[in-house]
């Protein structure tokens, strides 16, 4: 992780600040579409400010410049960010967000620019507020991005790559039911229509999926539901033979762009159409249905505030219940991918205690081999984290070649990787040890087990939110006065993005908005990382499932959660006197689970199976 020298780009953004009358920039990370992972033609924050995680906003004055990110990215942007910048880190006491930052420079009338697509309608509204309330002029939507002027030629191009159909025997659900769905909220909102702009529900409504963002099946898109009509905005070029005949009369075709300029036109002939109403009087519906990840851009151009209801879109939530079809290819997947997992790990730890110098990316590069092997396979999730030792600690570390460390049989080895497939999307953290632990380096892997778990072993009532959950995965290492900066869990999509909302399991207070329900998919992945020394995370996937109790308090259904991820436990590192009976029942009965769903792949891999073997012995 190299730090780059930002002072001309950030000259050079000034002059244009100044061109446009703006006293203060605003970069966030995302897309036009709020997409967490971005392609790299809108990777405008990273550029910019040197810091290249996934999460966080760049600020940038006449004088000065910051960078807000969260507890997972503290130490990356601490190695990455020069000296022009400060680093807010969002959550620790008396540090402002990046929207108390902004405040902060505005007195005396100063004004704030942004680029109207990047910045949601919500998000806008509050700030404007914000720099209103300290003096400020206000908040400008600029139509032309500053930092695509400043990067000029060596910007990369945008890709259009072609999307593909995704059989019903994947999906599970054909597309027009899923549309007919949506058309059921407009009628309910008497709605004249809805627009869909985040590009994993699109794919997922559609049943396409595409590559123009790494790790991600999804396409650049936008689409609008109408009761009487749909129509997907795409540069036509992506579409061949099948998925137009996919599409059918269904659906109607528009260039990408165009959605700007039908919506303007849309919503006037709306209006144009519309009774007058007395001033001050409130219509139930007839207004434009957008979600709360809507750019401020499309947002403006339906007619901005009065004309729309913002809303979570009812994409997200039944998207992120998968149907019958979606769970069970979730669940042979995942399989297949402990497999893919066992066999690398089984590979890693003969070659390194016969000697053999193997560094990050190379380790990270077998397991990609080994993995493109598997049925149905398309391509990882996400970057492989490939960490030995002290990176180990950094939470979302990703090893770069020329520019990683070897990995130390000594040392802790921790591996976040996953995989898509045409079933489904997998995401698995294993930390390993081949040498000697030391006894905290036991013991901190044993309590992030037991929080783990906890949380897998939890039984709770309808209506119970993953924020409610969050305590149990940190409740041993809170004991102990250890915490982890990162979310306990996250769902996971099928085929399609492995970060998915709208739920959670955390201390993010969106996570108390959602209730976990049946048919969500959601990450168990508690940690502890000590900076400069070693990290530990265990992440397991699991399906939120309805249970049978002894009673029924309230007449409401509980639930609990089922295994997904299928690999074994690092044997060496679990402090077996710091188990419960119950934990180590578990631990076995997992174990066990393991065995029996993974041996069947190793008939000729001798090395496979007896590393397996040897980590599912029952303890």
């Amino acid at each position: 992780m190299e730090t780059v020298d930002t002072s001309s780009r950030l000259a050079r953004l000034r002059e244009l600040m100044r061109r446009e009358k703006v006293d203060v920039y605003v970069v966030p990370s995302e897309d036009a579409h709020s997409s967490e992972y971005i392609c790299a033609a809108d990777a405008r924050r990273a550029f910019i400010s040197g810091f290249t995680g996934s999460a966080g906003c760049a600020i940038v004055t006449q004088e000065k410049a910051a960078l807000s990110t969260d507890g997972r990215y503290f130490n990356q942007a601490a190695r990455q960010l020069d000296n022009n910048w400060e680093l807010l880190k969002q959550g620790l006491p008396d540090v402002p967000t990046w929207q108390e930052w902004v405040a902060q420079q505005v007195e005396g009338g100063k004004s704030v620019g942004v680029d109207a697509t990047v910045i949601t309608a919500q998000q806008a509204k509050g700030l404007e507020t914000r720099i209103k309330k300290k003096g400020g002029t206000g908040l400008l939507g600029i139509s032309n991005n500053l930092i695509d002027e400043v990067w000029g030629a060596d910007r990369p191009s945008r890709p259009n790559n072609p999307v593909m159909v995704l059989d019903e025997k994947y999906s599970g659900k054909e597309f027009p039911l899923k549309i007919e769905a949506v058309r059921k909220e407009l009628e309910n909102k008497k709605s004249p229509g809805f627009v869909v702009s985040m590009l994993d529900e699109i794919a997922w409504l559609f049943n396409l999926r595409g590559t123009d963002i790494p790790y991600n099946p999804v396409f650049f898109s936008y689409a609008f539901i109408s009761p009487e009509s749909t129509t997907l905005y795409i540069d036509p070029s992506k579409l061949d033979e099948k998925a137009i005949a996919h599409l059918g009369s269904a659906v109607k075709i528009c260039p990408y762009h165009a959605i700007f300029d039908e919506i303007v036109l849309m919503a006037q002939v709306f209006k144009a159409g519309q009774p007058e109403t007395d001033p001050g009087t409130s219509e139930d519906g007839g207004k434009w249905l957008v979600s709360n990840k809507t750019s401020w851009a499309l947002s403006k151009a339906l007619g901005g505030e009065d004309s729309i209801e913002v809303i979570r879109s009812p994409l997200e939530e039944e998207k992120a219940v998968k149907n019958d079809t979606e769970k069970e290819g979730m669940k042979r997947c995942h399989i297949r991918d402990g497999a893919a997992l066992t066999e690398y790990f089984a590979w890693l730890e003969d070659e390194l205690l016969k000697g053999a110098s193997i560094d990050e990316v190379q380790a990270a590069d077998k397991l990609e081999k080994i993995r493109s092997r598997g049925e149905n396979f398309m391509g990882l999730s996400f970057d492989t984290i490939s960490s030995t030792g002290p990176n180990a600690a950094v939470i979302h570390y990703k090893p770069e070649a020329g520019n990683c460390s070897v990995i130390d049989p000594k040392a802790i080895y921790l591996c976040d990787s996953g995989a898509q497939y045409l079933d489904g999307t997998t995401d698995t953290t294993r930390t390993l040890h081949f040498g000697e632990p030391t006894d905290m380096e036991r013991k901190s892997y044993t309590l992030v087990l037991k929080g783990m778990i906890a949380l897998d072993s939890a039984i709770f009532p309808k209506g119970t939110s993953g924020f409610a959950l969050d305590i149990l995965a940190r409740q041993f290492l809170w004991s102990e006065g250890l915490d982890y900066r990162h979310g306990t869990g996250h769902g996971v999509g099928s085929f399609l993005n492995v970060h998915e909302g709208p739920f959670g399991i955390g201390t993010r207070i969106q996570y108390s908005e959602v209730a976990l329900s049946p048919g969500m998919f959601v990450s168990n992945e508690p940690g502890y990382y000590e900076d400069g020394s070693f990290g530990i995370r265990i992440e397991n996937i699991i399906m939120v499932k309805e249970v049978k109790t002894n009673h029924n308090f309230g007449d409401r259904p509980y639930f609990g959660f089922e295994r997904v991820t299928m690999v074994p436990m690092c044997r060496k590192l679990i402090d077996v006197g710091l188990l419960t009976p119950a934990e180590t029942e578990w631990l076995n009965s997992y174990h066990a689970e393991v065995f029996k769903k993974t041996h069947g792949f190793f008939e000729e891999d001798s090395l496979a199976l007896n590393w397996l073997k040897r980590e599912t012995t029952p303890i």
